[in-house]
């Protein structure tokens, strides 16, 4: 009876870390939308759901501190509960992060800008991430864990396409330079994303494996 309890509050709390991803994923592609169509007004939004995202933190975190301490997991349980605890401080960051890119999108108009292409490429491959990595933790898929951390690479690379198509851009007009500050600070928060959804990954196979490699 208390085992099957136990399951089903740990059903509630693997739900819970598939909506807070969920709103880290619409977070993220919605930041980069209002980016492209310089639209303040879906930036604001972003900036508002990153509450909803620290709260849905917060609301895991009790929960999972609940099960631990009025309940008797075990080992494999135990290892699950303690890897939720530090996805969901990632996925927190992934909200702020979105947040600081919808920020910038509030005073930076870069819609114009032909560089963008790599940013909404860079937004697609962490989306991505994000979204595969917690597709692993739902299926318990070993492989896919490893994929997003390898995957970690092409937004690296990407992040370097960006950033020497920005030293190309300031090199022909030096007028471009505040823009590229704007740019460059938005792939880096993409970049920090991925480093994020890594984490993520990492804490995954660690909740199958119980081995955690640092990344």
């Amino acid at each position: 009876m208390m085992r099957s309890k136990f399951d089903m509050q740990l059903e509630i709390l693997n739900n819970s870390l598939i909506e807070m991803g969920a709103m880290c994923e619409k977070a993220i592609s919605s930041a980069i939308k209002a980016l492209l169509e310089n639209n303040i007004s879906l930036a604001k939004k972003v900036m508002e759901s990153v509450k909803d995202i620290n709260q849905a933190e917060k609301d895991i975190e009790a929960m999972c501190l609940k099960l631990l301490l009025q309940q008797q997991p075990v080992a494999r349980d135990l290892r699950q509960i303690s890897s939720i605890l530090k996805m969901i401080t990632d996925m927190d960051r992934i909200g702020v992060q979105a947040g600081d890119i919808a920020e910038i999108v509030t005073f930076a108009n870069l819609s114009k800008n032909k560089d963008r292409v790599h940013i909404a490429d860079m937004a697609e491959a962490t989306i991505k991430m994000v979204t595969e990595s917690i597709n692993a933790f739902v299926k318990k898929d070993l492989e896919l864990a490893n994929k997003v951390i390898a995957y970690d690479d092409v937004v690296d690379d990407l992040f370097v396409k960006v950033r020497n198509g920005i030293v190309d851009l300031i090199s022909k007009d030096k007028r471009h330079g505040e823009q590229a500050i704007d740019i460059i600070m938005i792939a880096k928060y993409l970049e920090r994303i991925g480093d994020h959804a890594t984490n993520i990954a990492g804490w995954v196979a660690f909740s199958i494996t119980g081995i955690h490699v640092e990344l």
